[in-house]
């Protein structure tokens, strides 16, 4: 069983930077396809960003496609998402989450991941 850790939230005012980190631990992460989630206050968690096991595909919501990366150091046991350019709407608890995955996939949905990590929060102010 993996445990997800994220960190590198905060609060700042938009057009500015944060990197994201998701460790884990007790697994490997190389076996799992790993995503990030979002939730707002008031509103239900939607889908940012995805990257198969090795980091070969990765696929964006529309709504932060050109202004956030996502990347992955396998030998780090850690993900990464690089946000910049950030506006209010960016606003809300991030979370990554991760599923086994054998085929070179990712997965946009979160009942399509088995560990979840705590959250941490990004603020941004206008």
């Amino acid at each position: 069983q993996v445990q997800l850790v994220e960190s590198g939230g905060g609060f700042l005012q938009a057009g500015g930077s944060l990197r994201l980190s998701c460790a884990a631990s007790g697994r490997t992460l190389s076996s799992y396809a790993v995503g990030w989630f979002r939730q707002a206050p008031g509103k239900e968690r939607e889908f940012v960003a995805a990257t198969s096991w090795d980091g070969g595909r990765i696929n964006y919501a529309d709504s932060v496609k050109g202004r956030f990366t996502m990347s992955r150091d396998n030998a780090k046991n850690t993900v990464y998402l690089q946000m910049n350019s950030l506006k209010p709407e960016d606003t809300a608890v991030y979370y990554c989450a991760a599923r086994i995955s054998s085929t070179v996939s990712y997965y946009t949905r979160e009942t399509m991941y088995n560990y979840w990590g705590q959250g941490t929060q990004v603020t941004v102010s206008s």
